[in-house]
C-alpha cells in the first residue's frame, strides 16, 4: 500500500485543475494516490479525470457525490483514504516537484504514533512562503499553538495520520456548504503534537470564486456551520479567555442570523457570551449590511 493519498476536492474546476494534475505526475515520489472528491461538479470534470485514468501514470481514484461544500468532500476524503498519510491539495494549487519526497522521507525518519503528522509551508506562485517560516527552533507544535504561542501566520500545509483524520466528522446542516475545516485540527490538537518541517509543500493560489476570497457571503449563507465551529472553538482547553471572547462575538452574530432563540442555553459559557452579546449583535447587523442583495 503506498503511504500518502493526496486528496482535492472540487466543484467545476476543470478549467484550473490540470495544474494539480501535472504537478502531481512529475513529483520525484511516487508513492502516493492520488483520490478526486467531485462535490457535485456540472462541468467536464468527470471526463477530464477520466482520460487522466485511462493515461495510467498516476493511481488515481475518482469519487463524485451531491453537493455538499467543501467540509462535505473533506468527510467523504477521510472515509475512503487508505493509506497511513493524507494531504489535501485544493484544486486551483499544486504541489512542488519534490513535495512528496520530503514528506514520505521525513515522516519515515522522524513519525510516529506520538503525532498527529506534519506542518509544511505553502508558498504563492512566485516561491514566496505565505505569511512566515516556522521558527527553526521548534520541532513539535499544535497547530493551534503554532498560530498563538509562536507567533507564526499564514495558511500551512498539514499532512495527517489517516486514523486521526477519520474522528470528529463534519456536521452537515441541510441548506448549507460551510463548517470551518479547523475544528478537526483543533479537536486532533487536544490529544497530539504536530512534526515541523520548514520545506514548501503546496503552491496555493486564491481565486476569486475560492471561498476565502467569499468569506462574508459565507458568513451570511452558513450561519448554523459557522455557529457550530465557533461555539466548539469556546471549548477548547488550551485557549485564553481572550480568544474565547472572540469566538462568543462570532457565535451570537451566526446565532442571530440563523434565528436561533435558544442560543444562550446552548452556549458553552453563558456568562462570556452575555458580555459579548452588544458586540455580537454588532457584527451580526455589519455582516447584514455588508452582504445585502438588492
Amino acid at each position: 500500500m503506498k503511504t500518502l493519498t493526496v486528496f482535492t476536492p472540487t466543484f467545476n474546476r476543470a478549467y484550473c485543475l490540470n495544474q494539480c494534475y501535472e504537478s502531481l505526475k512529475r513529483q520525484t515520489c511516487k508513492d502516493f494516490v492520488w483520490l478526486i472528491i467531485d462535490d457535485g461538479s456540472t462541468d467536464e470534470t468527470k471526463e477530464l479525470i477520466k482520460g487522466w485514468q485511462r493515461e495510467g501514470t498516476l493511481d488515481i481514484q475518482y469519487h463524485w457525490q451531491q453537493n455538499q461544500g467543501m467540509h462535505g468532500a473533506h468527510n467523504t476524503a477521510y472515509e475512503l483514504i487508505k493509506t497511513e498519510l493524507n494531504v489535501c491539495i485544493d484544486s486551483d494549487d499544486y504541489m512542488p516537484d519534490e513535495a512528496v519526497e520530503k514528506i514520505v522521507d521525513f515522516w519515515r525518519k522522524h513519525g510516529s504514533k506520538e503525532v498527529a503528522g506534519i506542518i509544511g509551508l505553502d508558498a504563492d506562485f512566485t516561491n514566496k512562503v505565505i505569511g512566515t517560516k516556522i521558527p527553526d527552533h521548534l520541532k513539535r507544535s499544535t497547530l493551534f499553538h503554532l498560530y498563538n504561542q509562536h507567533g507564526v501566520t499564514g495558511d500551512k500545509k498539514l499532512v495527517y495520520r489517516t486514523e486521526l483524520t477519520k474522528k470528529f466528522p463534519y456536521p452537515l446542516f441541510e441548506n448549507e456548504r460551510y463548517v470551518g475545516l479547523a475544528y478537526k485540527y483543533y479537536m486532533i490538537d487536544k490529544q497530539y503534537e504536530m512534526l515541523l518541517l520548514n520545506e514548501v509543500l503546496c503552491c496555493v493560489e486564491y481565486l476569486p470564486d475560492g471561498s476565502s476570497r467569499n468569506m462574508l457571503k459565507q458568513y451570511r449563507k452558513n450561519p448554523k456551520g459557522f455557529a457550530f465551529y465557533r461555539k466548539e472553538l469556546m471549548k477548547l482547553p488550551f485557549v485564553s479567555p481572550s480568544f474565547k471572547f472572540r469566538q462568543a462575538i462570532h457565535y451570537i452574530s451566526s446565532s442571530l442570523l440563523s434565528k436561533n432563540r435558544d442560543f444562550l442555553n446552548e452556549a458553552p459559557n453563558k456568562g462570556l457570551t452575555v458580555l459579548a452579546a452588544p458586540f455580537g449583535i454588532v457584527l451580526y447587523f455589519y455582516i447584514t449590511a455588508k452582504t445585502r442583495t438588492a
